[in-house]
C-alpha cells in the first residue's frame, strides 16, 4: 500500500513536470533574444598600477610559487572611478602567473576576473561573474601595460 502511494507520488511528479517543462523551454527560446545572448556592455578604464609586490615563497627572487599582490586605481576622464585588485600566483620565473582579481565599481558593484600574466603586455581577460548590477556577468576584457605604472583596461561585459 505504501509503495503504492510512493509510485503515484512520484507519477504525478512527473507528469506535473511534465507539463511545465515545455512552457519553461519556450520561454527561454528563440523569441527571447536576450535569453540565450543577453546585453553586452563596454567598459573602458584608464589604469594606474599599483607599485610592485611580490610575496616570496618559493625559491629565493622570483620563481615557482610566488604571489604578486596589486591593488590599482581605475579612472575615467581624470576621475577615479573604482579599483582592480587580487593576486598572481607565479607559475614561473618567465614570469608566467595565474591572476585573479576583481574591479570594484561604487558601493555593490563589482566585476570578477582570471587571466595569465605573461610578456607581452597585453593580457586577455575572462569575466567569471561580479555583484550587484554585473551580479550575471561573463564576458572577457584586455589589459594593456603601457610600461610606465599606466595602462588601460577594457572589459566586454554580457548580462544574462
Amino acid at each position: 500500500m505504501q509503495r503504492t502511494r510512493r509510485v503515484v507520488a512520484v507519477g504525478t511528479v512527473v507528469a506535473a513536470s511534465a507539463l511545465l517543462l515545455p512552457g519553461a523551454v519556450a520561454s527561454a527560446g528563440a523569441d527571447d533574444p536576450g535569453a540565450a545572448h543577453g546585453h553586452e556592455n563596454t567598459l573602458r578604464f584608464d589604469v594606474e598600477f599599483s607599485p610592485f609586490t611580490l610575496v616570496d615563497l618559493g625559491e629565493p627572487g622570483l620563481s615557482a610559487a610566488d604571489v604578486i599582490v596589486f591593488d590599482d586605481v581605475l579612472l575615467q576622464a581624470g576621475e577615479r572611478v573604482g579599483g582592480m585588485a587580487g593576486t598572481c600566483v607565479v607559475i614561473d620565473a618567465t614570469p608566467r602567473a595565474n591572476c585573479t582579481g576583481i574591479v570594484t565599481l561604487g558601493d555593490q558593484d563589482s566585476i570578477t576576473f582570471a587571466f595569465l600574466n605573461a610578456p607581452p603586455p597585453e593580457k586577455v581577460f575572462a569575466v567569471t561573474g561580479g555583484s550587484g548590477a554585473y551580479r550575471t556577468a561573463r564576458g572577457d576584457g584586455l589589459l594593456v601595460e603601457f610600461g610606465d605604472d599606466t595602462g588601460t583596461l577594457t572589459l566586454n561585459v554580457v548580462d544574462t
